[in-house]
């Protein structure tokens, strides 16, 4: 879970209400102490208040010291409800995490239970634990725990393991259950949910990992495309860091002083990513080195993705994702998909909304910074998503008869339900990059003369921002923010088509095929596929920010790919300078529509900084990199004939 998954820190048995940055960046919002180290916006705060009581009221709090297979005792926080007799029975509903299950003490009540205010009145046994290794739970704590597909004997435990004897325990030691267990959780807790899923137990009915971490390396967290997602991670491991001990009460948030609220200069100002350690990490930190030390995609990366171990699950398993998701973006493809493969037998659904990391857990999901989703999509999902999948499959309840992909499309604002993700139904379009930085639908755009190209030079010393405030995390605003100030850089292309006649709908991952050059021996490129809104689009009313939305550049998608991975991301090699070479890979899935009247917008970087870090443009081992490493080079994008670059799109027929 490394960056900011676990970023999305659940402090407390449920999960936090997010702010629009990450833990450690306060983005001027206002917040309140949620009382227990961590910080929640007011609103949520407020609502809070009034919770524990509540909870006390409905639900009884034990606490036990489960014990595993090989002897660790994890740490577990049980609330029944008070009605509960003889005669009337209730589903688990489990929740596993490293950020700890409290508060601690068979008195003191949380402020929320369950994933939403539902779940509390409809009636679960909820169910909290510290992992190995966290908090008050014996054993050794690691990181996106490597699944052992054979087991040999007692002592060779995983998640999958963990999950089964947490379960078994609770059906022999807990009355008053239906002999149903349901888990889910959020980013790093999802990761734990998905881990729990092979080899099922069987009152395990009922899975739904949201935001789950799954391929750390491959596009969740830590690495996307062979890029380390520098301002994410190292704001992650400030403070998440190995236990030293069974501390009671256990730390729940280290701050971390950055000196300024311009994240552009601080890790400017760093340097080479080996002064991280130095100058900012002096105390031991594993769990910072281990994503750092690891550039390429070895056996460290390959034992800690979940996806591939997708066998054997017999539970009903509903993934949930963020369409503006900045850190596990495609965790939740990977299992919706390895589920779909490897057990294809179990119902397996997938749904995707317009919100942050975890959103639909802490904010209303109506907006993202200037871009307005028309609903309140959070609740929505929650009461008749959620709520009615485990009422199914815990409680015997009607089947609410979801579809296999539920996605939120933007630009229409509307709830798409599909029989696959991607549609069957998806069409590929090519649009191919022109002289003049357009863009084209039409083929014979590829005519140019074979070698033509755009180039700009690349200065890792003054590299491109990634936002246009200061901040030094990461704002979760940038998934969708205003791209106008990129633009005007000279160190990026720009591609644009004409205003569209026609509605154009893209339903999957948006795959760029470039052709590039580099005066250098590597080089970043990085693709943001934006909407371009027509000079007349109205300003919100009201409008507090005084946000212009006449030609607003929405960003729709973007991904970096560092450039020695274009064969292999195992096995790096460098570019032989202003040599034309391919690099092909994809854009995470989009559900989105370029209205009638907008330009479909590209433009091309090769620094995006710092939410990732700086490529010296010299094939070196970047961990490794000193300052004289960095250096400027000139980036070519060809265009026309064979060699052009091109945009392959997903796009929707469409209706008659």
């Amino acid at each position: 879970m490394t960056s900011m998954k676990k970023k999305l820190c659940m402090t407390g048995i449920a999960t936090l209400a997010l702010s629009a940055v990450w833990p450690g960046t306060r983005g001027g919002e206002v917040f309140a102490s949620d009382g227990e180290g961590a910080a929640v916006p007011t609103e949520f705060a407020q609502q809070d208040q009034q919770g524990a009581a509540e909870i006390r009221e409905h639900y009884t709090k034990h606490e036990y010291r489960i014990a595993m297979r090989d002897g660790a005792k994890l740490f577990t926080s049980v609330y029944m409800p008070k009605d509960a007799s003889s005669t009337k029975t209730y589903p688990f509903l489990i929740e596993r995490t490293p950020y700890s299950v409290g508060p601690y003490g068979p008195d003191n009540y949380p402020k929320r239970l369950g994933p939403a205010p539902g779940f509390v009145k409809d009636g679960f046994i909820f169910v909290y634990q510290d992992v190995r290794g966290r908090y008050q739970s014996d054993g050794t704590f690691i990181e996106m725990t490597p699944h052992k597909e054979v087991k040999k004997g007692p002592k060779d435990v995983d998640e999958s393991t963990d999950t089964y004897d947490t379960i078994e325990w609770l059906l022999k030691n807990v009355p008053n259950n239906n002999g149903k267990a349901g888990i889910y959780g959020i980013s790093y807790p999802g990761f734990y949910v998905a881990a729990g899923m092979p080899d099922t137990h069987p009152a395990l009915k009922a899975c739904s990992p949201q935001a789950p971490v799954t391929d750390l390396y491959a596009g969740d967290d830590a690495y996307h495309n062979g890029a380390f997602m520098l301002a994410a991670n190292f704001g992650f491991y400030v403070f998440f860091k190995p236990r030293t001990g069974l501390e009671f009460p256990p730390k729940h948030w280290r701050d971390f002083d950055y000196g300024t609220n311009d994240g552009y200069d601080f890790y400017l100002e760093m340097g080479p990513l080996s002064n991280a350690k130095k100058l900012h990490m002096k105390d031991p930190n594993v769990y910072w080195d281990d994503q750092v030390q690891h550039p390429n995609y070895g056996e460290f990366w390959k034992s800690r993705n979940i996806s591939v171990h997708m066998k054997n699950v017999h539970c009903s398993v509903l993934t949930v994702g963020g369409l503006f998701d900045a850190e596990d973006l495609v965790g939740p493809y990977k299992i919706f998909n390895a589920v779909a493969t490897m057990s294809p037998e179990v119902p397996n659904k997938i749904v995707e909304g317009p919100w942050v990391h975890g959103g639909w857990a802490g904010t209303k999901g109506d907006h993202l910074g200037a871009v307005n989703f028309a609903a309140e999509s959070s609740a929505y999902f929650n009461d008749q998503v959620l709520l009615p999948f485990f009422r199914q499959y815990l409680k015997d309840a009607e089947d609410p008869k979801l579809p296999t992909a539920l996605v939120f499309e933007t630009g229409t604002n509307v709830w798409r339900r599909y029989d696959a993700w991607p549609p069957k139904s998806v069409q590929t379009r090519t649009l191919y990059f022109c002289a003049g930085g357009k863009l084209s639908f039409d083929a014979t755009s590829k005519g140019a003369p074979r070698g033509a190209f755009d180039e700009y030079v690349s200065d890792p010393n003054r590299p491109v921002p990634f936002v246009e405030t200061q901040a030094t995390g990461v704002p979760q605003t940038y998934m969708d923010a205003d791209q106008r100030f990129a633009a005007k850089r000279p160190d990026v292309l720009v591609y644009a088509t004409d205003a569209l006649e026609e509605d154009v709908t893209i339903a999957g991952p948006v795959s760029p095929r470039l052709w590039v050059s580099t005066s250098g021996t590597d080089s970043d490129f990085v693709v943001k596929l934006i909407d371009v809104y027509p000079r007349d689009y109205p300003d919100p009313d009201p409008n507090p920010q005084e946000v212009h939305m006449g030609g607003y550049q929405q960003l729709v998608r973007g991904e970096p790919f560092r450039a020695k991975f274009r064969k292999s991301f195992e096995k790096p090699e460098p570019l032989n300078p202003n040599e034309p070479t391919a690099i092909d890979f994809d854009l995470p899935s989009i559900n989105h529509t370029f209205r009638r009247g907008h330009r479909i917008m590209v433009q091309i970087q090769s620094t995006w900084f710092p939410l990732v870090d700086r490529n010296p443009q010299k094939f070196v081992n970047i961990p490794e990199a000193k300052p004289e490493d960095f250096q400027k080079a000139t980036q070519r994008v060809y265009r026309g004939g064979e060699h052009g670059t091109v945009l392959l799109l997903p796009v929707l027929p469409a209706p008659k």
